[in-house]
């Protein structure tokens, strides 16, 4: 392979020539064979905006040239319309602050830069260091990266496809309007339920979900960026943090500012994990809708049956006909790799020691894997599965009418305990409800049907 010399503060090294990165990413890219878990496009993608960003700060403060400006926010933009995905090569399992991927990004600015500048100009090589990384620190800018990534995830992808599958609820609500089936709780009968009321519970858990991630942004929106190395902003002109905030919140279109205490910015992670629960909350809520669906279309004849699902592939290899209940079986296994996610990300935010967290790397990775794996299942099962859900009416109905619970309308008439003894004499017996009460003395027949309406108990 043709390779060309670099160097760095440690001395030469030898880089693929192609490559656009330098010495300090080919060292960690040898160093830290670790794995297969890359650092994530997302991340890549937020540093190109804050270096970007960092920039036009720098150039607006007087510390940079505007030619210089413009060249690495060309770069930037590049690396955002993805032209040079396969320069950032380096794994997750690396130093904790991430340095290493600030300095891939850096290199690979100044790298593309110095390519794009007219050939026999006077001008400085842009350098990695001096250059793109000018008033800033490893320290300052991986978090602010996971910052940027996170709400940039949340807001672009998870929650409009939270937004979808409420629609798919509040339409599916609005069909099913009339429909009386019988309610459970413990896996066991209870009294009755409306249709839309079940529904309605999915969608407002969802909705509850997405006002719980909307609360954690506020949090996100605080950045380290400005902090340097241990929070004093040391080599960092004054304003900035500020500067830098407002140019991340134009390029974004988003609103973010600078954290009023970069000693909290760098070393806690407290609003990453806040954020990450929310996601968890959500994953936890996912996983109930996704079991409830496939309880309800359990079956076809064995099961349930109370409604019908896409029918989406064959189910198994050896019994003809067999359709599963794939789509909610794919959103409780990402719901799983999610709760593993948060508590992944909670023992990470626990290991700040003194002015930093070294932990950041992986709890990006875990970070983004949730809300991409949610975002992603949220989408699938809406479109594969939820759309496609129909009320089996003539089962719903059946079961209702079996349902022994029903007997609950008749305790305000003849008591609890009397309400008890027909329900276990309709059961032993293998009877229906009037008849048990009728036998009983209870009631009359005129009596138990004035009083015995499903349809009015929900």
């Amino acid at each position: 392979m043709d390779c060309r010399i670099e160097h760095d503060s440690m001395g030469e090294v030898l880089v693929p020539a192609h490559a656009l990165w330098g010495a300090q990413t080919q060292r960690s890219h040898e160093n830290f064979r670790i794995g297969t878990e890359r650092m994530p496009q997302e991340i890549i993608r937020a540093f190109a905006i804050l270096k970007k960003a960092a920039a036009k700060a720098n150039s607006e403060l007087g510390h940079m040239d505007d030619a210089t400006c413009a060249l690495v926010g060309r770069v930037c933009d590049e690396i955002l319309a993805g032209e040079h995905d396969d320069a950032f090569p380096l794994v997750v399992w690396q130093t904790g602050s991430g340095t290493q991927s600030n300095m891939n990004v850096n290199e690979v600015i100044a790298n593309r830069a110095n390519q794009l500048r007219d050939e026999g100009s006077a001008a400085a090589p842009l350098h990695p260091n001096d250059t793109v990384n000018m008033s800033q620190s490893s320290n300052d800018t991986f978090p602010t990266a996971l910052h940027i990534a996170a709400t940039l995830s949340l807001t672009e992808r998870l929650m409009p496809a939270i937004d979808d599958l409420v629609a798919t609820f509040v339409r599916l609500e609005e069909q099913n309007q009339g429909i009386v089936k019988a309610g459970r709780t413990h896996l066991q009968d209870a009294v009755p339920i409306a249709f839309s009321q079940e529904i309605s519970g999915w969608r407002t858990m969802l909705e509850a979900s997405r006002s719980q991630i909307q609360a954690s942004l506020p949090y996100l929106a605080c950045l380290a960026l400005g902090g340097t190395a241990v929070g004093t902003g040391l080599n960092a002109p004054k304003g900035f943090d500020v500067a830098v905030a407002r140019h991340i919140s134009e390029l974004t279109g988003l609103e973010f500012k600078t954290d009023p205490n970069k000693f909290h910015a760098l070393t806690s992670k407290d609003a990453v994990a806040f954020a990450h629960g929310a996601v968890r909350t959500l994953a936890a809520n996912m996983m109930k809708v996704a079991n409830d669906v496939r309880w309800l279309a359990s079956g076809p004849r064995d099961g349930l049956g109370e409604i019908s699902i896409p029918e989406n592939e064959p189910g198994s290899s050896i019994m003809p006909g067999k359709v599963n209940p794939t789509q909610c079986e794919a959103v409780t296994m990402v719901a799983v790799q999610v709760m593993g996610n948060d508590a992944t990300i909670g023992f990470a935010a626990s290991q700040g020691n003194f002015e930093l967290n070294v932990f950041m790397p992986v709890i990006a990775y875990d970070f983004l894997q949730s809300v991409r794996l949610l975002a992603d299942a949220i989408e699938s099962f809406n479109r594969n599965c939820a759309v496609g859900i129909v009320a089996n009416r003539e089962k719903m109905a059946q079961n209702l009418d079996e349902s022994l619970m029903l007997v609950t309308c008749l305790n305000p008439h003849i008591g609890y305990e009397k309400a008890a003894a027909v329900a276990h004499k309709a059961y032993k017996e293998g009877t229906s409800l009037r008849d048990a009460c009728l036998d009983l003395g209870f009631l009359s027949g005129e009596q138990f049907d004035e009083v015995f309406k499903p349809e009015e108990m929900v």
